[in-house]
C-alpha cells in the first residue's frame, strides 16, 4: 500500500456505524488504514494499492525457505481435500456397498464437518502455543490412518463412527497450514499465494476425481481411492517431520522462551475475545455463507451428472475434473487480483458473476456444455474463496493466526455440515424428467437455487464487512507479554545480583 498523506477519519466503533463505513468505503479506491508510530499511537489515513506487479516477479520474492513453508501447507490442504473428497465424489459407490441412499451417505460429510471446528479449536490452539510443525505432523498422520480404518469399516455404523473421528483431526489442518504458508511469504505476495494455497482444495478434489477415474466404477473400488488418499497424508506428515519449525517460533525458542506458560495463553485467548468478539462472529458468519457456497456447488456434483444427466462413471469423474480445474485457475487468478483491487471487491464481483451462471451450469445435457460450464462457474465460486487465507489472516487478531482462521472456519463448516444432505434429500423429493424421460431426483434445480441465494448472501456479507488488505502479521506471536515478563524478571535478577557484588566490594 502507498500512503496518499491524506488523513482517514478512525475506524466507527458501533456495529451499525461500522457496516455502513464497509460499505462506502466498498466503493473507494483507496483503502481506509491504521498507522501506529514507534510509540503506539494510532492515526488513520488513506493508501492507494501498489501498482499490480508481474507474477513471476511476485513468487521470486520468496526464498527457498519462503518456498518450502508455502509448497509443504500447500501439501498438506491439498491431502485434506482428497481425503475428504475421496468419500464425496463416491457417494453412489458408498451407497451400493453398504446398501444406503446417497442421502444416508452424505450423514458421514455431515458429520465430518460437523467435528472439524472441535479439531480446528484443539489444534489451532496448539500451533499458536507451541508451533506450528508437530501439530500439523499429528493431524496428518492420523489422517491417514483414519483413511484405512474407514476401508475396514464392516458395518455402516462402524463407517459414521471412524468418519466422525476423522473429522476431529481433518480440523486442525486447515489453520496452521494457511499460517505457516503465508507467515513467511513477503507482503506483496499474500494476495497471490493465498490464491494459490486455497485452491489446493480444488486440486485435491481434481486428485481424487482422477483416483475414482482410474479405479473404475466398481462398488468396491472405493477402497483404492481411500488407500490412495491414507499414503497421501502420511506421506506429507512424515515430510513435515524433515524441516524446522516457522522462523517466529525459533526465533522464540532461541531467546529462551520454549513455550507460553499456561496462565498466560489463557489470559491472553480471554483477552482477546474480549476486543475481537465483533470480529469472529463476521468471520464465521461469512464462512458459513462460503461453506455452504462450496459444498452445494460441487458435493452432489457428481452424482448430478450420473443420475440427471445419465452420464457414467467416466464420463462424470472427467467432467468433475475440468469443473475443478476451473476452480484452481480461477482462485489464483482472483486472489492474485485481491492484492490490487482489494479483498473484498474481488469477493463481491465473484460471488455474482457465479449466481449469474448458473442456468447455463445445470441446464446443458452435451459433455461439452456441462464441461465448459462446470469450468467457468467454478472458476468464480473458487475464484472468490481463492481470496478467504489472506483475508483470514489479515482479519485476524496477529497473534493468533492458527486458532483464528482454522477455528472461524471449521466452525463455518460446522454450520454449513448438512448441506450435502440438504441438496441430496430436496433432491431426492422432488422428481424431474432427465434426459430420455425417465423421473430423476431433482439435483440441478436444487443446487442451482441453492448457490443462488448463498452466491448473493457472500455478496452482501463481503460488502457490508471489513477490510485490512496489506496488514503486517508476520512477527506477532502469542505470549509476548511472557516473554517481556521473563526479560523484566531476567534484568530484576540482574540487578540484585549487582547490587549484592557491590555490597561485597564495600
Amino acid at each position: 500500500m502507498e500512503s496518499t498523506g491524506r488523513e482517514a477519519d478512525p475506524i466507527a466503533k458501533g456495529t451499525w456505524s461500522a457496516l455502513k463505513q464497509n460499505f462506502s468505503d466498498l466503493f473507494k479506491w483507496e483503502q481506509r488504514v491504521e498507522v501506529r508510530n514507534e510509540y503506539g499511537e494510532a492515526r488513520y489515513e488513506w493508501m492507494r494499492p501498489a501498482p499490480l506487479k508481474n507474477p513471476i516477479s511476485l513468487m521470486a520474492q520468496l526464498t527457498a525457505s519462503n518456498w518450502l513453508y508455502f509448497l509443504v501447507g500447500l501439501a498438506s490442504w491439498t491431502a485434506d481435500a482428497f481425503d475428504f473428497h475421496a468419500l464425496s465424489i463416491q457417494t453412489v459407490k458408498l451407497a451400493a456397498y453398504y446398501d444406503r441412499s446417497n442421502t444416508d451417505i452424505s450423514t458421514a460429510i455431515t458429520l465430518t464437518l460437523l467435528l472439524r471446528s472441535v479439531g480446528a479449536a484443539f489444534f489451532g490452539a496448539a500451533g499458536d502455543r507451541y508451533g506450528r510443525k508437530w501439530p500439523m505432523v499429528a493431524n496428518m498422520i492420523v489422517l491417514g490412518l483414519l483413511q484405512i480404518a474407514t476401508i475396514y469399516s464392516a458395518t455402516f455404523q462402524q463407517f459414521l463412527a471412524v468418519r466422525s473421528l476423522f473429522g476431529l483431526f481433518m480440523g486442525g489442518v486447515y489453520g496452521n497450514a494457511i499460517a505457516m504458508a503465508l507467515e513467511n511469504a513477503p507482503v506483496e505476495a499474500r494476495g497471490l499465494m493465498s490464491g494459490i494455497l486455497q485452491q489446493g482444495y480444488s486440486l485435491g478434489y481434481v486428485f481424487a476425481a482422477c483416483a475414482n477415474l482410474g479405479v473404475g466404477g466398481s462398488v468396491e473400488s472405493w477402497k483404492t481411492t481411500f488407500w490412495i488418499a491414507a499414503g497421501l497424508s502420511i506421506v506429507v506428515g512424515l515430510i513435515r517431520i524433515a524441516f524446522p519449525e516457522s522462523k517466529q517460533f525459533r526465533d522464540r525458542k532461541a531467546a529462551g522462551h520454549k513455550s507460553v506458560p499456561a496462565s498466560i495463553f489463557w489470559d491472553e485467548v480471554k483477552s482477546m475475545i474480549g476486543r475481537e468478539w465483533r470480529m469472529c462472529l463476521y468471520c464465521i458468519f461469512l464462512m458459513t455463507w462460503f461453506n455452504f457456497y462450496s459444498h452445494t456447488s460441487q458435493d452432489s456434483y457428481t452424482t448430478f451428472l450420473r443420475t440427471e444427466k445419465g452420464k457414467n462413471n467416466r464420463i462424470a469423474s472427467i467432467a468433475s475434473i475440468l469443473m475443478k480445474t476451473g476452480a484452481c485457475v480461477g482462485g489464483t487468478i482472483i486472489g492474485y487480483l485481491s492484492q490490487w483491487v482489494g479483498r473484498r471487491r474481488a469477493m463481491c464481483v465473484s460471488a455474482l458473476i457465479s449466481a449469474c451462471l448458473i442456468p447455463a451450469w445445470i441446464l446443458p445435457n452435451s459433455f461439452g456444455g456441462l464441461a465448459a460450464s462446470g469450468f467457468i462457474l467454478q472458476f468464480h465460486v473458487q475464484g472468490a474463496w481463492g481470496v478467504i487465507p489472506i483475508h483470514l489472516n489479515e482479519l485476524s487478531p496477529p497473534a493468533f493466526r492458527s486458532t483464528f482462521p482454522g477455528l472461524t472456519y471449521q466452525l463455518g463448516n460446522m454450520i454449513s455440515s448438512p448441506s450435502a444432505q440438504i441438496v441430496n434429500a430436496i433432491a431426492e423429493s422432488i422428481s424431474i424428467s432427465a434426459v430420455g424421460g425417465p423421473s430423476v431426483p431433482a439435483y440441478g434445480p436444487t443446487m442451482g437455487i441453492m448457490t443462488a441465494i448463498i452466491a448473493l448472501g457472500i455478496a452482501v456479507t463481503t460488502a457490508v464487512g471489513p477490510e485490512k488488505r496489506g496488514s503486517h502479521f508476520e512477527s506477532a506471536v502469542i505470549g509476548q507479554s511472557a516473554d517481556n515478563y521473563d526479560a523484566e524478571r531476567k534484568g530484576s535478577d540482574l540487578e540484585k545480583a549487582e547490587e549484592s557484588t557491590h555490597v561485597e566490594k564495600k
